[in-house]
């Protein structure tokens, strides 16, 4: 653990903690600017999160897909790729875990896993599509992902809409009792907040994620043909076949946050106008948590709350909940501008260096 701490330093864990207190000052000033009262509508926000326990547990259930998809990014991240198609791989997470948990009929020791596993390597697998292309035909997977994210949607409405339709709905049929993961007497705890087994998922593939790239001889190989192809080539690694892998587990962590949301919280996949939006926020996530396994967990958190938060500023405060979006793009703006950071924190830096010199 102090190693993975260290792969963080200071000077990068403070750009963005500056980050979000700018953010939460912009978001502040836009209120006050709107006639609204920056401080109630924050401790609302804090109130609908911490107030009750029902609220603190869907905010927990909030934040699991977050950590989740907010690790795929960051994967692809450290190995060198762009992946912008955490919402294609989300879809077809949920969609191979509604196949299993709908169609099949099996005790539950093995329907959940089997549903978990399928739908996290359809995710998988979807990812590494994008991977393929990019290590044999050069395609930037930056537009594969994005292509491969509304395939990946329209694909899953066809077959909800012709294989898994409730009739009379614009959803499946609901998951047989033993597809699912529900945590029922840990929910009962919190109100009967819809938690489940995603919630410890999530922290165990930010531990798996750390292992796997830092712990590994294949986490060495997928960095190195991050940082350079031409020099990992030469030194004997397969750079098209380490894209490839470094895709499909970037897909495998997306997938698995389209599996817990379908097998913990609603149960059923419905025919969607527009993919959930868990991939895109997974994107600002790793951003803010540096590209690092902890880092994404924290900055998941933060997300999380917000996003669950924003309720309660629209009935406490009557703020937008289109604020908070404001606030969350402006935390992403001043983490993107990092030398603006950078250079309010100089004086700082500049301090505690002059202190470890003496």
């Amino acid at each position: 653990m102090a190693k993975a701490i260290r792969i963080m330093s200071a000077d990068s864990a403070l750009v963005p903690l500056v980050a979000i207190v700018l953010g939460l000052l912009v978001g502040a000033l836009i209120m006050l600017a709107g006639g609204y009262n920056p401080l109630t509508a924050y401790a609302s926000l804090v109130e609908k999160v911490v107030g009750d326990s029902y609220n603190f547990g869907e905010t927990i259930r909030e934040i699991t897909p977050l950590v989740l998809t907010g690790l795929s990014v960051a994967f692809a991240f450290r190995t060198g790729l762009f992946n912008i198609g955490g919402e294609g791989q989300f879809v077809m997470g949920a969609t191979g875990a509604s196949i299993i948990g709908i169609k099949l009929n099996l005790p539950m020791w093995i329907h959940a896993p089997l549903a978990i596993i399928v739908g996290a390597l359809l995710g998988g697998c979807w990812g590494a599509i994008a991977g393929y292309l990019k290590a044999r035909r050069g395609v930037n997977e930056v537009i594969t992902t994005i292509m491969l994210n509304w395939i990946a949607l329209f694909l899953a409405n066809y077959i909800v809409g012709h294989f898994l339709l409730q009739p009379g709905q614009q959803r499946s049929y609901v998951i047989h009792d033993t597809a699912s993961i529900s945590l029922s007497a840990i929910s009962a705890m919190f109100g009967n907040a819809r938690l489940h087994w995603g919630i410890l998922f999530a922290p165990l593939a930010a531990i798996v994620f750390y292992i796997l790239l830092w712990k590994t001889r294949q986490g060495f190989e997928l960095r190195a043909v991050g940082h350079s192809p031409s020099a990992a080539e030469y030194a004997g690694m397969s750079v098209g076949s380490n894209v490839v892998k470094a895709m499909f587990i970037g897909g495998v962590f997306s997938g698995l946050a389209g599996v817990t949301e379908v097998l913990g919280v609603f149960h059923y996949q419905v025919i969607a106008a527009e993919p959930p939006g868990y991939g895109f926020d997974g994107i600002a996530v790793s951003l803010l948590g540096g590209n690092h396994p902890f880092g994404v967990v924290l900055a998941a958190i933060l997300f999380g709350a917000l996003s669950y938060g924003s309720a309660g500023m629209s009935f406490g405060a009557d703020v937008p909940p289109e604020i908070v979006r404001v606030i969350i793009g402006m935390v992403i703006f001043f983490v993107a501008s990092h030398g603006i950071i950078r250079w309010i924190l100089k004086p700082l830096l500049a301090g505690r260096k002059s202190r470890e010199v003496t």
